[in-house]
């Protein structure tokens, strides 16, 4: 009994947080796939440099999950808040005149790049607060396990990284894409 008890192990705080974080990060690629798939609302060139941002963001917290909590993955984190923050930050400013309806559709009533917007804000502030329990945690010098789960979520971020890269270039082609896409470049009209 001692025996089963001994090999169960505890996951960290940190663990769970970045577990958490890539599984938001996950949820609203899927969302904007979803939107883009289903509901045929291709994504601006903006909106496709908002996911960019958006996967640097699960970059940061799928290495804390591979590789061992560490103040640099924060940091690769720290700056895919702020590239999808400031993109997103743009998008609003070109849509904030009174009568300008915006791009795409609206989620609960507010528009995707506004969602971006607002979620690396809360994204930098949850960082923040993940660097602070993390000075705080005891350290060891053993690499924590990551969770089943947390491997099963790895695995689907990377999913979903490599069908943002498609879908790209399916809609972009070899060059520039188009400011208001309305169709995939690659299989034509």
């Amino acid at each position: 009994m001692n025996q089963v008890l001994a090999t169960k192990q505890k996951i960290s705080y940190g663990m769970i947080f970045n577990i958490i974080g890539l599984l938001g990060i996950s949820a609203a690629l899927t969302v904007a796939f979803y939107y883009q798939l289903v509901l045929s609302e291709l994504p601006c060139p903006l909106c496709l440099l908002q996911r960019t941002g958006m996967i640097m963001i699960g970059f940061g917290f799928l290495f804390n999950l591979r590789f061992g909590i560490k103040s640099a993955h924060y940091g690769l984190a720290l700056i895919g808040c702020l590239v999808t923050g400031i993109i997103a930050i743009r998008q609003v400013f070109l849509h904030i005149l009174p009568g300008d309806i915006g791009y795409g559709s609206a989620l609960f009533g507010i528009h995707f790049y506004t969602w971006a917007l607002l979620s690396s804000v809360i994204a930098i502030i949850a960082i923040s607060v993940m660097l602070i329990l993390k000075s705080l945690e005891k350290t060891t010098e053993e690499k924590e396990n990551t969770p089943v789960f947390g491997q099963i979520l790895i695995g689907l971020f990377v999913l979903l990284i490599t069908a943002n890269l498609i879908s790209t270039v399916l809609e972009c082609g070899g060059g520039q894409c188009d400011d208001n896409p309305t169709f995939y470049q690659l299989l034509g009209k």
